[in-house]
């Protein structure tokens, strides 16, 4: 769950907490008190109320109000720090003040297959290669470049370059021999399916 961003959400929460730090035993010592929490709400309202009505005074109402709101939002967050650690982030407990646990961060997903590898140009010993990025899975840290020599057969795949774009230009590729190359994307999770290959005489 985030913290709110706007007045009326902020004042909302506030006042759940309030009355959930007050009627539940889950949280038998915050380190501010509810009565704290709700003097400075009351001095947050307060402010925001003399902005609205001050017209003269605007700029140091909204000094003020900014101030106590700060205030405000330090001393609950510090409550919701302590309710999260109390509870080990039960959301059902959690709840009784507003609030929700921590969200689990995403998994990394393995990036999914370049597409449509192109040989944009070449010539004696080096090549330039284009690829479209993957259109699923997680983003690309980098690219891996595979050749493989057709002129003896095939064989297993060698690494010929490495990407952080998608493209690249190989130089010193050994002339007179046909190559087949292709790309693999590349981040934490692992690799991703290779793409489409193209093949090359230099």
């Amino acid at each position: 769950m985030r913290f709110p961003n706007t007045e009326s959400k902020i004042i909302a929460l506030a006042q759940k907490m309030i009355s959930g730090f007050t009627n539940n035993p889950n949280f038998p010592a915050p380190p501010i008190t509810p009565a704290q929490l709700q003097a400075r709400l009351d001095a947050a309202v307060s402010s925001s109320d003399a902005q609205v009505s001050t017209q003269a005074a605007a700029k140091q109402a909204t000094d003020a109000k900014q101030a106590d709101f700060d205030s405000l939002m330090t001393d609950m967050k510090t409550m919701l720090h302590y309710a999260e650690d109390t509870v080990h982030g039960d959301d059902s407990k959690l709840s009784e003040l507003g609030w929700g646990g921590r969200a689990e961060p995403h998994a990394l997903q393995v990036p999914g297959q370049p597409r449509l590898l192109e040989a944009l140009e070449q010539g004696a010993g080096w090549l330039t290669l284009d690829w479209k990025k993957p259109a699923d899975g997680g983003a690309a840290a980098s690219y891996r470049i595979e050749r493989r020599d057709l002129s003896e057969g095939g064989g297993a795949w060698k690494l010929a370059g490495m990407a952080v774009d998608t493209e690249i230009t190989l130089n010193n590729q050994t002339r007179g021999k046909e190559f087949e190359y292709r790309v693999i994307a590349v981040n934490k999770a692992g690799d991703g399916g290779p793409s489409n290959t193209v093949t090359a005489v230099l």
